[in-house]
């Protein structure tokens, strides 16, 4: 493997069959080749690790995350002590607790996560999630009163809560409200007991990229602490904590937190637990899934999570979360086959959008706008976050997407690194632009009255309009180059120690030179997978694969009659089966010769 430290574009590849430029990844050699003598580890990885960022003092944590060493101390986050007092509190009392989450992936898992704790602990618990259509996001009046109608006298808000004064303030005198959240916080809080958030103006925990299961996770540590210290647990068990790391670890990844210090360790030993099956639903959903091989971060990520988030797009809002709940195997499969079959559904209103959203978005890149705002009538709101982001994928650039009914449009929109969209659809909230409007940099969500597209979608680009710079299709990074003969397992398997791979540890992208398929075929349920054997040159030949590919430009790379040699760029994965180990590689862009 070799990879000049140049500006060249690699291989000469300035424009892709994707339409993408090649160039190398910047890395320290000199610091790679330490790493890699301190850790008795192959030059690579420690090349690897150098252009992540890693330094020699922190490699071997690096490669071994684990909470010993990355895990903050709850405290460090503003209200966690009050928060973790009160609820240690309602466990000592007994009382009843309702815990209301959102319907995405996040908001499942954190209402799993202190839904399960505190019933562990011996309170009654009431998990609550809105419907999307009829509630929106986040706490409304009516549901806040009900639950303390039900008699709940703590009221738990996880990944929500931070943006819902008025109606927390129905609670009052009646429970006690902690929320959990991560959300970006614009001015006061609402007033509450407890309002945890690392994304708070005046919190200093400097946690701000982690979810909202992780923030629930740290208040449950919080409040065994407190516990253990009164001595609670002389004559008790301790709730397992660790054991509910599987559902930080795939709330993590859907979230798309960065898979850096405290989050690696949560998704690292996470997918451990995950490993021993030992949650009822998550079980039944790999099963359905047909998940066969230990789970990673692509199975959180591509099989679990789409999965669980298609319940709250179109279907019963809190089926995700009864299912990460269940404890019956019986019932946890009957309910992961209905979430099967709901994101069957999913994927046919997703297509239906998505054909329209692509002819109005190249309109609007072809009349240079910096950011993309798409709304029709009848697109449906459980779908357009999903669309926002393969629209950001395409053109690399922001995107909004909004359905829009009964005279209001209703939307998500994604960004990428640098470029802060929540940010921006805060300020258009306040600017009195949109009727509603919250989120993070890389995630929004919004609501505007029809007509005012126009004035919106102005006002985002003025806010935005650094992203202008960006290219029409980002830079791939390319981190080696390999002839296929030096595509082998052992390789694949050094690069494996860097697992587990999302944003901020990107997996690597190996460019394969002057390969030439040999065998090449559609697989899966619907053909828009491109499967194919390619020998080098020099001998060797190697697996590929390329998801999602339909008929796009590199499916028509593989496929091609002619056969002719051409560059692949892509991930090398080793493949476990009967015991064997082979090499393959996940095709991402291809280039002519």
């Amino acid at each position: 493997m070799d990879g000049p430290d140049t500006d060249a574009p690699v291989l000469g590849i300035a424009r892709s069959v994707t339409g993408r430029r090649w160039v190398w990844r910047p890395t320290d050699a000199r610091t790679g080749l330490g790493i890699a003598q301190r850790l008795g580890l192959p030059e690579m990885v420690g090349r690897l690790l150098a252009a992540r960022g890693v330094g020699l003092d922190v490699a071997a944590d690096y490669l071994d995350p684990t909470l010993r060493a990355l895990m903050p101390d709850p405290s460090a986050l503003m209200d966690m002590d009050a928060a973790a007092d009160r609820l240690a509190a309602a466990v000592r009392s007994g009382e009843h607790v309702a815990v209301f989450g959102d319907y995405d992936v996040d908001g499942a898992c954190a209402g799993a996560v202190m839904s399960r704790l505190l019933r562990d602990l011996g309170c009654e618990v009431s998990p609550y999630v809105p419907d999307r259509l009829k509630e929106g996001y986040g706490p409304n009046a009516a549901a806040i009163a009900s639950l303390c109608d039900r008699g709940a006298s703590l009221i738990v808000c996880v990944d929500c809560g931070i943006a819902a004064a008025e109606a927390l303030a129905v609670a009052e005198g009646r429970a006690d409200v902690v929320v959990l959240d991560h959300h970006k916080a614009e001015g006061p809080v609402p007033q509450v007991l407890a309002a945890v958030n690392p994304n708070r103006l005046d919190c200093g925990s400097g946690l701000h990229h982690v979810c909202a299961a992780a923030v629930a996770f740290l208040a449950g540590a919080a409040t065994v602490r407190v516990l253990r210290r009164a001595g609670w647990f002389t004559r008790r068990p301790e709730p397992d904590l660790l054991g509910l790391l599987d559902l930080v670890a795939l709330a993590t990844v859907c979230d798309v937190m960065p898979l850096t210090g405290f989050n690696r360790a949560l998704v690292a030993q996470g997918l451990k637990v995950m490993a021993r099956r030992g949650r009822a639903g998550i079980a039944a959903l790999l099963d359905v899934t047909g998940a066969r091989d230990a789970p990673s971060a692509h199975t959180l990520g591509f099989l679990l999570g789409p999965r669980i988030n298609a319940s709250g797009r179109i279907g019963e809002p809190d089926l995700g979360l009864r299912l990460l709940l269940c404890e019956d195997p019986i019932e946890a499969r009957a309910m992961a086959e209905k979430l099967d079959a709901v994101n069957r559904r999913r994927q046919e209103v997703e297509g239906e959008v998505l054909s329209a959203a692509f002819a109005m978005a190249e309109r609007q890149v072809e009349a240079g706008h910096a950011v993309l705002l798409l709304a029709a009538e009848g697109w449906h709101p459980g779908v357009v976050g999903i669309v926002a982001g393969r629209m950001k994928e395409r053109y690399n650039r922001p995107a909004c997407v909004a359905g829009v009914a009964d005279g209001l449009a209703k939307g998500s929109g994604r960004s990428m690194p640098g470029v802060d969209l929540g940010s921006a659809v805060i300020a258009a909230r306040q600017a009195g632009l949109l009727e509603t409007g919250g989120g993070h940099a890389m995630a929004a969500g919004f609501s505007f009255r029809a007509g005012r597209e126009a004035e919106v979608h102005a006002f985002l680009e003025e806010r935005l309009r650094h992203a202008s710079l960006l290219p029409a299709a980002a830079d791939l990074l390319v981190e080696g180059m390999l002839n296929v003969v030096a595509a082998q397992p052992a390789l694949a398997q050094d690069v494996a120690r860097l697992a587990p791979f999302g944003p901020g540890n990107e997996e690597p992208i190996f460019a394969v030179q002057r390969a030439r398929v040999v065998k090449g075929d559609r697989v899966g349920k619907d053909g828009a997978t491109v499967r194919a054997i390619v020998e080098g040159e020099d001998g060797g030949r190697l697996k590929t694969i390329c998801f999602r590919a339909k008929d796009g430009p590199l499916a028509q790379a593989l496929l091609a009659a002619d056969r002719v040699p051409m560059h692949l760029c892509g991930h090398l994965r080793a493949e476990h089966w009967n015991g064997q180990v082979t090499a393959s590689l996940q095709v991402v862009d291809a280039a002519p010769v």
